[in-house]
């Protein structure tokens, strides 16, 4: 008899699967909490800040832009679109959690990041997408990663002040190390690879783009690839499935005249 986990067990095992995650972000967020310190917000403005925007990369961009006295709506756009890349998230997920309540939905997709994102991914892709599988895993891995952002960044922002120096040291390479644990297991295919090596360049050939559009752009274009390279193969699982389901019509058809046959020599018995 299969004992399906509970909603406690579920939620744990989602914060139990993020931990990985949450180590690489903890360099993260002390960096980003010794930046407020070093520029002209208060504490609890970069305390703010990772309680209601809860996106390191935007969060930093934001940071930089704020120092340079960019106006409101320089900013806004440039966070905007540096974090489009979650509409791709939801549509990966939607299958998933588009059953939820719409107040399931908001809190899942408050929580999305990028890490919490291949730590759903990674479990949804276990299970069929139907009204069974569980949010509680979703939501705990959310949860965790988002208690562990915001106690990094108090760390920062109460430390920082003792290591002004802290952001020149290099430990940004763990969030560079955290993305590389994302991506490579998820290249599985020649489709997948070719997306991420589409992406990964173009990136880096663009990056001098202004407002991180460079960024948009190579992700657009790894997706297009990935599409592109996705279709042929949808063309022959659709091809294969054809002959399968005329021969399953065809063996349907042929039981319904068997029995109809059968049913004809009783009756004719019976008289």
């Amino acid at each position: 008899m299969t004992t399906h986990p509970t909603r406690s067990q579920e939620f744990v095992a989602g914060a139990r699967d993020t931990i990985p995650m949450m180590v690489g972000a903890a360099p993260f967020g002390v960096i980003f909490g010794t930046l407020v310190t070093s520029g002209s917000l208060s504490l609890w403005h970069g305390q703010f800040m990772s309680l209601a925007v809860f996106a390191g990369s935007a969060q930093f961009i934001a940071l930089g832009l704020i120092a340079s006295h960019a106006s409101f709506v320089v900013i806004w756009a440039t966070t905007f679109i540096v974090n489009l890349r979650h509409v791709l998230y939801s549509a990966t997920l939607a299958p998933y959690v588009s059953h939820l309540p719409l107040r399931w939905r908001l809190v899942l997709g408050g929580l999305l990041t990028d890490e919490v994102f291949a730590v759903a991914w990674a479990h949804f892709r276990r299970h069929p997408p139907s009204g069974d599988v569980s949010p509680w895993h979703f939501l705990g891995s959310g949860v965790a990663m988002y208690v562990n952002w915001q106690i990094w960044t108090a760390v920062g922002l109460l430390f920082g002040a003792a290591f002004p120096g802290l952001q020149s040291l290099g430990l940004d390479f763990a969030m560079v190390a955290t993305f590389i644990a994302i991506v490579v297991p998820q290249l599985v295919a020649v489709r997948y690879i070719a997306a991420a090596v589409t992406a990964g360049t173009l990136a880096f050939f663009w990056q001098g783009w202004p407002y991180k559009l460079g960024l948009l752009g190579a992700v657009l274009a790894g997706v297009a690839v990935g599409v592109a390279l996705s279709l042929p193969r949808r063309a022959r699982d659709g091809a294969a499935a054809a002959p399968s389901a005329g021969a399953t019509r065809s063996a349907g058809n042929t039981d319904n005249a068997r029995n109809t046959s059968n049913t004809r020599h009783t009756a004719g018995a019976r008289q």
